[in-house]
Protein backbone atom coordinates (compact mmCIF):
# COMPACT_ATOMS: atom_id res chain seq x y z
CA UNK A 1 0.00 0.00 0.00
CA UNK A 2 2.78 2.40 0.93
CA UNK A 3 4.56 1.58 -2.33
CA UNK A 4 1.45 2.30 -4.40
CA UNK A 5 0.93 5.65 -2.63
CA UNK A 6 4.55 6.60 -3.26
CA UNK A 7 4.22 5.62 -6.92
CA UNK A 8 1.06 7.70 -7.24
CA UNK A 9 2.76 10.72 -5.71
CA UNK A 10 5.77 10.26 -7.98
CA UNK A 11 3.50 10.02 -11.03
CA UNK A 12 1.66 13.17 -9.95
CA UNK A 13 4.97 14.97 -9.57
CA UNK A 14 6.00 14.00 -13.07
CA UNK A 15 2.70 15.20 -14.54
CA UNK A 16 2.95 18.52 -12.73
CA UNK A 17 6.54 18.90 -13.94
CA UNK A 18 5.50 18.56 -17.58
CA UNK A 19 2.55 20.90 -17.16
CA UNK A 20 4.57 23.51 -15.27
CA UNK A 21 7.13 23.54 -18.05
CA UNK A 22 4.33 24.25 -20.49
CA UNK A 23 4.11 27.57 -18.67
CA UNK A 24 7.85 27.92 -18.07
CA UNK A 25 9.92 30.96 -18.91
CA UNK A 26 12.33 31.25 -21.79
CA UNK A 27 15.11 32.77 -19.74
CA UNK A 28 16.04 35.69 -21.96
CA UNK A 29 16.22 39.08 -20.28
CA UNK A 30 15.23 42.23 -22.13
CA UNK A 31 12.91 42.87 -25.06
CA UNK A 32 12.20 40.07 -27.49
CA UNK A 33 11.38 40.25 -31.18
CA UNK A 34 8.13 39.44 -32.90
CA UNK A 35 8.86 40.93 -36.28
CA UNK A 36 11.23 40.32 -39.16
CA UNK A 37 11.30 38.10 -42.20
CA UNK A 38 9.81 34.68 -42.54
CA UNK A 39 12.00 31.66 -41.95
CA UNK A 40 10.82 30.10 -45.21
CA UNK A 41 12.67 27.70 -47.46
CA UNK A 42 13.44 25.30 -44.64
CA UNK A 43 12.55 22.21 -46.60
CA UNK A 44 11.45 18.93 -45.03
CA UNK A 45 12.29 19.22 -41.33
CA UNK A 46 11.09 15.67 -40.76
CA UNK A 47 14.01 14.55 -42.88
CA UNK A 48 16.73 16.32 -40.89
CA UNK A 49 18.24 13.08 -39.71
CA UNK A 50 19.00 12.26 -43.31
CA UNK A 51 20.56 15.62 -44.18
CA UNK A 52 24.13 15.38 -45.32
CA UNK A 53 26.89 17.97 -45.14
CA UNK A 54 25.77 19.49 -48.45
CA UNK A 55 22.18 19.87 -47.21
CA UNK A 56 23.33 21.65 -44.04
CA UNK A 57 25.69 23.89 -45.99
CA UNK A 58 22.92 24.84 -48.41
CA UNK A 59 20.53 25.59 -45.55
CA UNK A 60 23.14 27.69 -43.77
CA UNK A 61 23.83 29.72 -46.90
CA UNK A 62 20.09 30.39 -47.28
CA UNK A 63 19.81 31.70 -43.73
CA UNK A 64 22.89 33.80 -43.19
CA UNK A 65 23.17 36.34 -40.39
CA UNK A 66 23.96 39.86 -41.60
CA UNK A 67 25.05 41.36 -38.31
CA UNK A 68 25.58 45.09 -38.07
CA UNK A 69 28.65 46.08 -36.06
CA UNK A 70 28.08 49.30 -34.13
CA UNK A 71 31.28 49.89 -32.22
CA UNK A 72 29.86 52.34 -29.71
CA UNK A 73 26.51 50.62 -29.19
CA UNK A 74 27.36 48.31 -26.31
CA UNK A 75 28.67 50.83 -23.82
CA UNK A 76 28.70 49.98 -20.09
CA UNK A 77 25.41 51.85 -19.70
CA UNK A 78 23.79 50.01 -22.62
CA UNK A 79 24.94 46.67 -21.25
CA UNK A 80 23.52 47.50 -17.86
CA UNK A 81 20.19 48.66 -19.30
CA UNK A 82 19.75 45.35 -21.14
CA UNK A 83 18.88 43.69 -17.82
CA UNK A 84 15.18 42.92 -17.41
CA UNK A 85 12.76 43.90 -14.62
CA UNK A 86 11.07 41.18 -12.55
CA UNK A 87 8.63 39.05 -14.56
CA UNK A 88 4.93 38.69 -13.90
CA UNK A 89 4.14 35.29 -12.39
CA UNK A 90 2.34 32.97 -14.83
CA UNK A 91 -1.09 31.58 -13.99
CA UNK A 92 -1.35 28.17 -12.36
CA UNK A 93 -0.75 25.51 -15.04
CA UNK A 94 -3.12 22.71 -15.92
CA UNK A 95 -2.01 19.16 -15.24
CA UNK A 96 -2.01 16.16 -17.54
CA UNK A 97 -2.87 12.53 -17.04
CA UNK A 98 -0.39 9.76 -17.75
CA UNK A 99 0.50 9.29 -21.42
CA UNK A 100 -1.93 11.99 -22.56
CA UNK A 101 -1.27 15.43 -24.02
CA UNK A 102 -1.10 18.19 -21.42
CA UNK A 103 -3.52 21.10 -21.61
CA UNK A 104 -2.04 24.13 -23.29
CA UNK A 105 -1.05 26.64 -20.60
CA UNK A 106 -0.48 30.29 -21.37
CA UNK A 107 1.88 32.32 -19.21
CA UNK A 108 1.76 36.09 -18.95
CA UNK A 109 4.93 38.14 -18.54
CA UNK A 110 6.32 41.62 -18.79
CA UNK A 111 7.28 42.96 -22.21
CA UNK A 112 10.90 42.17 -21.45
CA UNK A 113 10.59 38.62 -20.16
CA UNK A 114 9.81 35.77 -22.53
CA UNK A 115 7.31 33.14 -21.41
CA UNK A 116 6.48 29.68 -22.61
CA UNK A 117 3.17 28.60 -24.13
CA UNK A 118 3.05 25.07 -25.46
CA UNK A 119 1.29 21.74 -25.55
CA UNK A 120 3.34 19.24 -23.57
CA UNK A 121 3.34 15.68 -24.86
CA UNK A 122 3.28 13.34 -21.89
CA UNK A 123 5.91 10.93 -23.15
CA UNK A 124 9.67 10.68 -23.30
CA UNK A 125 12.06 8.86 -25.55
CA UNK A 126 12.47 6.41 -22.66
CA UNK A 127 9.33 6.60 -20.47
CA UNK A 128 9.33 4.87 -17.12
CA UNK A 129 7.18 1.92 -16.16
CA UNK A 130 4.22 4.11 -15.23
CA UNK A 131 4.07 5.69 -18.69
CA UNK A 132 4.58 9.14 -17.21
CA UNK A 133 6.36 11.77 -19.30
CA UNK A 134 9.33 12.72 -17.18
CA UNK A 135 11.01 12.53 -13.83
CA UNK A 136 9.78 14.44 -10.80
CA UNK A 137 10.92 18.08 -10.89
CA UNK A 138 14.38 18.60 -9.42
CA UNK A 139 14.57 20.22 -6.00
CA UNK A 140 15.54 23.90 -6.10
CA UNK A 141 19.27 24.53 -5.93
CA UNK A 142 20.26 28.09 -4.98
CA UNK A 143 22.49 29.86 -7.47
CA UNK A 144 25.91 30.81 -6.11
CA UNK A 145 27.80 33.91 -7.26
CA UNK A 146 31.38 33.30 -8.32
CA UNK A 147 33.75 35.34 -6.14
CA UNK A 148 35.64 38.24 -7.69
CA UNK A 149 38.07 38.42 -9.33
CA UNK A 150 37.06 35.47 -11.50
CA UNK A 151 39.79 32.88 -11.97
CA UNK A 152 41.19 32.51 -15.48
CA UNK A 153 39.25 29.30 -16.10
CA UNK A 154 35.91 31.13 -15.93
CA UNK A 155 36.79 33.58 -18.73
CA UNK A 156 35.07 31.19 -21.20
CA UNK A 157 31.71 32.37 -19.82
CA UNK A 158 30.21 35.72 -20.78
CA UNK A 159 27.17 37.72 -21.79
CA UNK A 160 25.54 37.97 -25.22
CA UNK A 161 23.93 41.30 -26.12
CA UNK A 162 21.60 41.89 -29.05
CA UNK A 163 18.87 44.17 -30.38
CA UNK A 164 15.41 43.07 -31.37
CA UNK A 165 12.77 45.28 -33.01
CA UNK A 166 11.47 46.07 -29.53
CA UNK A 167 14.73 46.86 -27.77
CA UNK A 168 17.84 45.40 -26.20
CA UNK A 169 18.20 42.11 -24.39
CA UNK A 170 20.85 39.92 -22.84
CA UNK A 171 21.70 36.23 -22.69
CA UNK A 172 24.65 34.11 -21.61
CA UNK A 173 27.16 32.13 -23.67
CA UNK A 174 30.23 29.88 -23.53
CA UNK A 175 33.40 29.76 -25.63
CA UNK A 176 33.56 26.27 -27.17
CA UNK A 177 36.40 24.45 -28.89
CA UNK A 178 36.67 24.41 -32.68
CA UNK A 179 38.22 21.18 -34.02
CA UNK A 180 38.93 22.93 -37.32
CA UNK A 181 41.03 25.56 -35.52
CA UNK A 182 42.56 23.97 -32.41
CA UNK A 183 43.58 26.57 -29.87
CA UNK A 184 42.10 29.38 -31.99
CA UNK A 185 38.34 29.02 -31.62
CA UNK A 186 36.02 31.95 -32.29
CA UNK A 187 32.85 30.00 -31.45
CA UNK A 188 30.30 30.76 -28.74
CA UNK A 189 27.48 28.35 -27.79
CA UNK A 190 24.16 29.70 -26.56
CA UNK A 191 20.39 29.20 -26.90
CA UNK A 192 18.64 29.52 -30.26
CA UNK A 193 16.10 31.97 -28.84
CA UNK A 194 18.99 34.30 -27.92
CA UNK A 195 19.83 34.76 -31.62
CA UNK A 196 16.67 34.42 -33.71
CA UNK A 197 12.98 35.32 -33.30
CA UNK A 198 11.75 31.95 -34.56
CA UNK A 199 8.74 31.42 -36.82
CA UNK A 200 7.98 34.62 -38.71
CA UNK A 201 10.99 36.28 -37.09
CA UNK A 202 14.52 37.06 -38.14
CA UNK A 203 18.01 37.19 -36.76
CA UNK A 204 18.51 39.68 -33.96
CA UNK A 205 21.00 42.42 -34.73
CA UNK A 206 24.14 43.94 -33.23
CA UNK A 207 24.88 40.58 -31.61
CA UNK A 208 28.01 40.75 -29.49
CA UNK A 209 29.67 38.51 -26.91
CA UNK A 210 31.48 39.92 -23.87
CA UNK A 211 33.62 37.21 -22.23
CA UNK A 212 34.54 37.41 -18.56
CA UNK A 213 31.97 40.16 -18.04
CA UNK A 214 32.62 42.16 -14.85
CA UNK A 215 35.38 39.78 -13.80
CA UNK A 216 36.83 42.20 -11.25
CA UNK A 217 33.44 43.01 -9.72
CA UNK A 218 33.40 46.74 -10.52
CA UNK A 219 29.78 46.66 -11.74
CA UNK A 220 26.77 46.17 -9.50
CA UNK A 221 24.58 48.19 -7.16
CA UNK A 222 24.15 50.83 -9.85
CA UNK A 223 27.83 51.76 -9.88
CA UNK A 224 29.21 53.53 -12.95
CA UNK A 225 31.95 51.58 -14.72
CA UNK A 226 34.35 51.91 -17.62
CA UNK A 227 34.32 49.65 -20.66
CA UNK A 228 37.59 48.08 -19.55
CA UNK A 229 36.03 47.14 -16.23
CA UNK A 230 33.00 45.31 -17.59
CA UNK A 231 34.58 44.03 -20.83
CA UNK A 232 38.19 43.28 -19.84
CA UNK A 233 38.63 40.90 -22.78
CA UNK A 234 36.82 42.97 -25.38
CA UNK A 235 33.53 42.97 -27.28
CA UNK A 236 33.34 40.20 -29.87
CA UNK A 237 30.86 40.72 -32.70
CA UNK A 238 29.03 37.86 -34.39
CA UNK A 239 29.81 37.43 -38.09
CA UNK A 240 28.08 34.05 -38.50
CA UNK A 241 25.26 32.35 -36.63
CA UNK A 242 23.29 29.12 -36.77
CA UNK A 243 20.24 27.89 -34.87
CA UNK A 244 18.30 24.68 -35.25
CA UNK A 245 16.08 24.65 -38.37
CA UNK A 246 13.18 23.69 -36.09
CA UNK A 247 13.67 26.89 -34.14
CA UNK A 248 13.33 28.99 -37.29
CA UNK A 249 10.26 27.03 -38.37
CA UNK A 250 8.46 26.64 -35.03
CA UNK A 251 10.11 28.89 -32.46
CA UNK A 252 8.40 31.73 -30.72
CA UNK A 253 10.30 34.22 -28.61
CA UNK A 254 7.52 34.05 -26.03
CA UNK A 255 6.91 30.29 -26.19
CA UNK A 256 8.49 27.03 -25.16
CA UNK A 257 7.48 23.42 -25.68
CA UNK A 258 8.60 20.81 -28.17
CA UNK A 259 10.74 23.33 -30.03
CA UNK A 260 12.71 23.92 -26.82
CA UNK A 261 14.13 20.44 -27.30
CA UNK A 262 16.18 22.04 -30.11
CA UNK A 263 16.85 25.39 -28.41
CA UNK A 264 20.57 25.74 -29.12
CA UNK A 265 22.55 28.14 -31.27
CA UNK A 266 26.10 29.08 -32.10
CA UNK A 267 27.89 32.21 -33.27
CA UNK A 268 31.30 32.84 -34.73
CA UNK A 269 32.79 36.11 -33.56
CA UNK A 270 35.62 38.57 -34.10
CA UNK A 271 36.87 41.63 -32.23
CA UNK A 272 37.70 44.54 -34.59
CA UNK A 273 40.04 45.88 -31.91
CA UNK A 274 42.08 42.67 -31.90
CA UNK A 275 42.74 41.83 -35.56
CA UNK A 276 44.31 38.44 -36.09
CA UNK A 277 43.67 37.23 -32.53
CA UNK A 278 41.16 34.51 -31.76
CA UNK A 279 38.63 34.54 -28.94
CA UNK A 280 40.14 31.40 -27.44
CA UNK A 281 43.59 32.98 -27.34
CA UNK A 282 42.19 36.07 -25.64
CA UNK A 283 40.22 34.22 -22.94
CA UNK A 284 42.86 31.56 -22.44
CA UNK A 285 40.87 28.47 -23.32
CA UNK A 286 37.65 26.88 -24.57
CA UNK A 287 35.27 24.09 -23.60
CA UNK A 288 34.80 21.03 -25.82
CA UNK A 289 31.23 19.93 -26.54
CA UNK A 290 30.20 16.44 -25.52
CA UNK A 291 27.54 15.51 -28.04
CA UNK A 292 25.16 12.65 -27.25
CA UNK A 293 26.41 12.54 -23.66
CA UNK A 294 24.65 9.58 -21.94
CA UNK A 295 22.45 10.98 -19.18
CA UNK A 296 23.42 8.19 -16.79
CA UNK A 297 27.02 9.38 -17.01
CA UNK A 298 26.13 12.97 -16.13
CA UNK A 299 26.42 12.58 -12.37
CA UNK A 300 27.30 16.23 -11.64
CA UNK A 301 26.09 18.96 -14.01
CA UNK A 302 26.92 22.61 -13.28
CA UNK A 303 25.11 25.46 -15.04
CA UNK A 304 26.66 28.91 -15.47
CA UNK A 305 25.02 32.18 -16.46
CA UNK A 306 24.33 35.84 -15.76
CA UNK A 307 20.73 35.97 -14.42
CA UNK A 308 19.29 39.48 -14.58
CA UNK A 309 15.86 39.31 -12.93
CA UNK A 310 15.33 39.79 -9.17
CA UNK A 311 17.00 38.80 -6.93
CA UNK A 312 19.85 39.01 -9.45
CA UNK A 313 21.05 42.10 -11.30
CA UNK A 314 22.83 40.61 -14.32
CA UNK A 315 26.22 41.81 -13.14
CA UNK A 316 27.48 38.58 -11.57
CA UNK A 317 28.41 35.18 -12.98
CA UNK A 318 26.34 32.64 -11.10
CA UNK A 319 26.44 28.87 -11.03
CA UNK A 320 24.17 26.03 -9.93
CA UNK A 321 25.59 22.66 -8.96
CA UNK A 322 22.63 20.70 -10.24
CA UNK A 323 23.81 17.12 -9.80
CA UNK A 324 22.32 14.37 -11.95
CA UNK A 325 19.81 15.80 -14.45
CA UNK A 326 16.18 14.73 -14.65
CA UNK A 327 14.39 13.97 -17.93
CA UNK A 328 11.86 16.20 -19.63
CA UNK A 329 10.13 15.85 -23.00
CA UNK A 330 7.32 17.47 -24.96
CA UNK A 331 7.71 15.28 -28.05
CA UNK A 332 8.93 11.67 -27.84
CA UNK A 333 10.38 11.88 -31.37
CA UNK A 334 12.83 14.58 -30.27
CA UNK A 335 15.82 14.39 -27.93
CA UNK A 336 14.70 14.44 -24.31
CA UNK A 337 15.65 17.60 -22.43
CA UNK A 338 17.79 17.69 -19.29
CA UNK A 339 16.55 19.44 -16.14
CA UNK A 340 18.42 20.47 -13.01
CA UNK A 341 17.53 22.33 -9.84
CA UNK A 342 18.58 25.98 -10.15
CA UNK A 343 17.20 29.36 -9.09
CA UNK A 344 18.79 31.41 -11.88
CA UNK A 345 16.34 33.73 -13.64
CA UNK A 346 15.99 35.53 -16.99
CA UNK A 347 19.33 36.48 -18.53
CA UNK A 348 20.81 33.04 -17.87
CA UNK A 349 19.49 31.63 -21.17
CA UNK A 350 22.22 30.16 -23.30
CA UNK A 351 24.55 29.68 -20.35
CA UNK A 352 26.66 26.55 -20.56
CA UNK A 353 26.02 23.33 -18.63
CA UNK A 354 29.27 21.55 -17.85
CA UNK A 355 29.99 17.99 -16.76
CA UNK A 356 33.10 15.86 -16.53
CA UNK A 357 33.78 14.38 -19.95
CA UNK A 358 35.14 10.96 -20.84
CA UNK A 359 38.67 12.38 -20.65
CA UNK A 360 38.12 13.63 -17.10
CA UNK A 361 37.96 17.29 -18.17
CA UNK A 362 34.97 19.69 -18.23
CA UNK A 363 32.77 19.46 -21.32
CA UNK A 364 29.62 21.31 -22.39
CA UNK A 365 26.55 19.05 -22.41
CA UNK A 366 23.65 21.53 -22.68
CA UNK A 367 22.61 25.16 -22.36
CA UNK A 368 19.90 26.90 -20.38
CA UNK A 369 16.65 27.16 -22.35
CA UNK A 370 13.57 27.48 -20.11
CA UNK A 371 12.43 27.32 -16.51
CA UNK A 372 9.44 28.15 -14.30
CA UNK A 373 8.45 31.31 -12.47
CA UNK A 374 9.26 31.49 -9.60
CA UNK A 375 12.65 30.04 -10.47
CA UNK A 376 13.35 26.58 -9.07
CA UNK A 377 14.89 24.57 -11.91
CA UNK A 378 16.19 24.93 -15.45
CA UNK A 379 15.77 22.79 -18.56
CA UNK A 380 18.15 22.55 -21.48
CA UNK A 381 18.28 20.57 -24.72
CA UNK A 382 20.25 17.38 -25.05
CA UNK A 383 22.95 18.00 -27.65
CA UNK A 384 22.16 15.12 -29.94
CA UNK A 385 22.89 14.40 -33.60
CA UNK A 386 21.27 17.51 -35.03
CA UNK A 387 23.14 19.81 -32.64
CA UNK A 388 26.36 18.14 -33.72
CA UNK A 389 25.48 18.60 -37.41
CA UNK A 390 24.73 22.27 -36.78
CA UNK A 391 28.05 22.68 -34.98
CA UNK A 392 30.02 20.87 -37.72
CA UNK A 393 28.37 23.07 -40.35
CA UNK A 394 29.46 26.19 -38.48
CA UNK A 395 33.06 24.98 -38.23
CA UNK A 396 33.14 24.46 -42.01
CA UNK A 397 31.64 27.79 -43.06
CA UNK A 398 34.08 29.99 -44.99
Amino acid sequence: MAASVAAARSAAGRRVFAAVLAAGLALTAGCASSGGHSGGGLGDLGNLRHWGAADWSHWAQQHLLHNAVAQDLWSPDAMRSAAAPAPTAPPAPATAGPSTPATTATASATASTATATATATAATASPDATGDPSDPPPAAVPAVAEPHPYPAGLAVFGKIFAKSPRGMYVCSGTVVSDPQHPGRSNLVWTAGHCLHGGKGGDWYQNIAFVPDYNAAGAAGDGRQTTLAQVAPLGRWWANSALVAPQWMAEGNDTAGGAVSQYDSGIIRVADPDLPGKSLEEEVGGSVPIWFDAPRDRLTAVTAYGYPAVHPFDGQQLERCDGGHPARLSYDPTRPTMLAIGCTMTAGSSGGGWLATGSDGKPALVSNTSIGPNPAAWLAGPALAEQAQQMFTTMTRLP
